[in-house]
């Protein structure tokens, strides 16, 4: 877990990302244990499987979480919260967590499976009270403006860090070429 500033309150975690299984309903833990099943009964040729069992940087925002994969910090998936139906613990499996989301451009549902060591239950708490903190937010007018500026501010943030990581991945293989 990471510190949130208050200028961006988003709240950083990494995880184990289990994978992502398009599911019937938008909610229960039902649908949670099938997913967690059908992630391990999945054949090798899944679509998902190059992101699959990866780390990635899970970003909570109030607008919306956000996967990163933990090395390349490449975008996997955005969930604006809006579109978020369920989040839960496995019951059968603690460490193990997920949410479902609405596609956002069709009508059908994806669940995002995760482990934790430590975080799960808590993860699923802080998801839970940005989700109420995104529903007064957008009640309140100018709210979406305020969301876009912060997502633009992210994203010159991710740019830039990128940048200074390729700079440097450059210096490194410029200085081994010279032995």
């Amino acid at each position: 877990m990471s510190d949130t500033s208050e200028d961006d309150h988003e709240i950083t975690f990494r995880v184990k990302f289990l994978g992502r299984v398009e599911v019937l309903r938008p909610e229960g833990l039902q649908i949670l244990g099938e997913a967690a099943q059908s992630l391990k009964t999945a054949d090798a040729t899944s679509s998902e499987k190059a992101a699959k069992n990866s780390k990635v940087h899970l970003f909570l925002t109030r607008s919306g979480i956000d996967l990163l994969e933990n090395k390349t910090k490449f975008l996997l998936y955005s969930c604006p919260l809006p579109t978020v139906s369920f989040c839960a613990v496995l019951p059968s499996s603690p460490k193990v967590f997920g949410f479902v989301a609405k596609h956002p451009a069709a009508d059908m549902y994806h669940c995002y499976l995760f482990q934790s060591k430590k975080f799960s239950h808590v993860l699923v708490s802080v998801i839970g009270d940005a989700f109420r903190a995104s529903q007064k937010e957008n009640n309140v007018p100018g709210g979406r403006d305020m969301i876009v500026e912060a997502l633009r501010h992210k994203n010159k943030m991710l740019q830039r860090e990128n940048s200074e990581l390729k700079s440097k991945l450059s210096a490194q293989t410029d200085s081994s070429q010279s032995f």
